[in-house]
């Protein structure tokens, strides 16, 4: 995958993306290191940043 022509989602996408609710994914903001970008009022996440949060096992800490 060519992670410079990567798209970012929205919360709602990673979300959907990661099989949690839009709640988990705002708490996992406040509480964890889950890579999420401001931008603007949005927050934006790449798919392949999330999947490597996921697999250093830190989503395990909501």
């Amino acid at each position: 995958m060519d992670h410079a022509n990567e798209n970012w989602v929205s919360i709602t996408e990673a979300a959907a993306y990661l099989g949690v609710a839009k709640d988990s994914i705002r708490n996992w903001i406040k509480k964890t290191d889950i890579p999420a970008h401001r931008v603007g009022k949005l927050w934006k996440f790449k798919k392949s940043e999330l999947d490597e949060w996921v697999k250093s096992g830190k989503s395990a800490m909501h």
